[in-house]
């Protein structure tokens, strides 16, 4: 279940907002509870269509930290591809425990973590991106 808050204006929320796209529960609570502590607001999809679905109701949404594998046909790497051409502002952080970093084509200004990754790293990367 999604924790998705309605669309605010630009005061809203002081801390920058992270769409955090894991089809596996427990991980995508831990991948919340990691941007959190990095001190943003964490919005939750459970997979590329329900993230669509919220970054086209949210404008002030500016890093998508997403896994690559997803079920329900659009992965990962095709949301991010999404991500840069809708919306090119958007940082992206890319994840996956299947698919080796080599083989990984990501879209300009965006990162991959092999999982399991590293959340000091992580949480880094988006502290760079929000700056």
């Amino acid at each position: 279940m999604s924790r998705e808050t309605p669309v605010q204006g630009p005061q809203a929320s002081s801390r920058p907002i992270v769409l955090v796209v894991e089809d596996e529960p427990i991980l995508r609570m831990t991948a919340v509870d990691m941007v959190e502590e990095a001190g943003f607001e964490a919005l939750e999809a459970a997979d590329a269509t329900e993230a669509i679905q919220i970054l086209e109701a949210r404008l002030d949404i500016c890093i998508v930290f997403t896994d690559i594998d997803m079920p329900r046909g659009m992965d990962g790497m095709k949301l991010a591809t999404l991500i840069r051409d809708r919306w090119p502002p958007i940082e992206i952080i890319v994840t996956s425990g299947h698919i080796d970093a080599r083989h990984v084509h990501l879209p300009v200004r965006s990162l991959f973590f092999p999982k399991p990754y590293d959340e000091k790293h992580v949480m880094a990367a988006m502290r760079r991106f929000a700056a």
